[in-house]
C-alpha cells in the first residue's frame, strides 16, 4: 500500500514540474528563445557548456558501467584482484589534461564573448554634426519599479522600455535605493545595478514585439532585493527604426489633456491629492522623479509592472498598493486624502485620468 503511495507521489512531484516546464519556451520571456545577437551569444555558451557537461556524464556513466560489468565478481569470482593502476604516470596525465582541455574550450569563448559585450566605445560615437549615432538608455532601478531615461533625446519612461531592432541600444545602469539587476531574458544581460557606480553594457533586439503573444517581451529584476523583488518586472517594446523615431516625436510632442467629464475630475484631484509631485505625466524631459512617470500609462500592458492593465486592477493599486507590492513607496490613499479612503467615484476619475495618459493612442 505505502509503495504505491509513494509511487502516486512521485507522479503528482512529476504533474506538477511538467506544469512549470511548461512555461520555459515563451518567446517574449525565455532564454532558449533569444531575440538578439547578445542573446543568441549567451544561449551558444548555454549549449556549449552544457554539450561539455555531458560529455563528462556520458563518459564517467561508460566507464563506470563497463568496470561492472567487466569486473563483477559473479564473472571473475571472489579472489580476482584487477591490475593496480596506482601511480600511472599516463592515467594521471590523460585525467589532467582532459580537464584542462576542456576547460580551454569553455574559457575561450567565455572570456571573449564577455570582453565583446562589454565594450560599449560606440556610445560615444558620433555623426559628421557632432550627434551621437548610437541610442543610450540610461537605467535606473528603485524599489519596485524601473526609469528609463534617453538622454540624447529628451524623453523618460518608467516601467516600459521603448527600442528599436537590428542596432545596438546602449545601457548606463545604476540604482537608487538598494542592489537589483537588469535582465531582458530574451535579449540577454542580467547586470546588476548599483547605488556607488554605473555599469554599461550592450543589446541587440531584432524582432519587433508587436507580433508577439503579449506584444512585448518581458524584463525582471534578477538580484533579490526586498519583499517585492518577484514583482519587479519591466516590458520591452520594440520597433523598426522608422516608427521608433515616430514614437519619439510624438512622445515630445504630446500634451495630456482630459477629455472627459470623470477624466477632468481625475486630473483636478491627481493634482490636489499631490500626487503630480511624485509622478510626471509627460515623457517629454529629464529622469530623477520620486515615483515612475506616466506619461505612457494608457499604453501599457500591466499596472504597477505585473498586473493585467484594466480599470478595476489601477483602482485597485490606488486604494492600497500595499497589499499588492509590499514594501514600495506608493502613499497608501490615507496619507493624500485627508486620512481617508478615495470614495469609488474618486477612484474612477483617477483611473479615467490615467488610461488617457497616452503617446501612442
Amino acid at each position: 500500500m505505502m509503495k504505491g503511495l509513494k509511487k502516486w507521489r512521485l507522479f503528482s512531484v512529476l504533474a506538477a514540474l511538467t506544469i512549470f516546464l511548461s512555461g520555459c519556451g515563451e518567446e517574449y520571456l525565455s532564454t532558449l528563445t533569444p531575440a538578439g545577437q547578445v542573446g543568441r551569444d549567451q544561449f551558444n555558451l548555454l549549449l556549449l557548456s552544457s554539450a561539455i557537461m555531458a560529455l563528462v556524464i556520458i563518459v564517467v556513466g561508460i566507464i563506470y558501467v563497463v568496470a561492472i560489468v567487466k569486473f563483477r565478481r559473479s564473472k571473475l569470482g571472489e579472489d580476482f584482484i584487477p591490475k593496480q593502476v596506482e601511480g600511472s604516470h599516463t592515467l594521471e596525465i590523460i585525467w589532467t589534461v582532459i580537464p584542462i582541455i576542456l576547460l580551454l574550450i569553455l574559457a575561450v569563448p567565455t572570456v571573449f564573448y564577455t570582453y565583446k559585450h562589454a565594450d560599449v566605445a560606440g556610445m560615444a560615437d558620433v555623426n559628421a554634426e557632432g550627434n551621437k549615432t548610437a541610442l543610450t538608455v540610461n537605467v535606473t532601478a528603485k524599489l519596485y519599479w524601473w526609469e528609463f531615461e534617453y538622454p540624447d533625446l529628451g524623453v523618460v519612461t518608467a516601467q516600459e522600455l521603448v527600442v528599436p531592432t537590428n542596432e545596438k541600444v546602449y545601457f548606463n545602469l545604476k540604482a537608487a535605493d538598494v542592489k537589483h539587476s537588469f535582465w531582458i531574458p530574451t535579449a540577454g544581460g542580467k547586470m546588476d545595478t548599483n547605488v556607488d557606480n554605473v555599469n554599461q553594457f550592450y543589446l541587440e533586439f531584432d524582432k519587433e514585439s508587436a507580433g508577439l503573444e503579449q506584444g512585448v517581451f518581458y524584463g525582471k529584476c534578477a538580484e533579490l532585493c526586498g519583499p517585492s523583488h518577484a514583482l519587479m518586472d519591466f516590458k520591452v517594446k520594440t520597433m523598426n527604426r522608422p516608427d521608433f523615431d515616430a514614437w519619439v516625436a510624438k512622445a515630445k510632442s504630446t500634451e495630456h489633456v482630459a477629455v472627459g467629464d470623470s477624466a477632468k475630475q481625475g486630473e483636478a484631484l491627481f493634482s490636489s491629492a499631490g500626487c503630480i509631485g511624485c509622478h510626471a505625466t509627460s515623457v517629454a524631459g529629464t529622469g530623477g522623479s520620486m515615483g515612475p512617470n506616466l506619461g505612457t500609462f494608457g499604453d501599457r500592458n500591466r499596472v504597477a509592472g505585473f498586473m493585467d492593465h484594466t480599470k478595476e486592477n489601477i483602482k485597485s493599486w490606488i486604494n492600497d498598493p500595499q497589499s499588492y507590492k509590499p514594501g514600495n513607496k506608493m502613499p497608501q490613499p490615507e496619507d493624500l486624502n485627508n486620512g481617508k479612503k478615495f470614495t469609488d467615484e474618486q477612484l474612477d476619475a483617477l483611473a479615467d485620468y490615467l488610461m488617457e495618459l497616452s503617446v501612442e493612442k
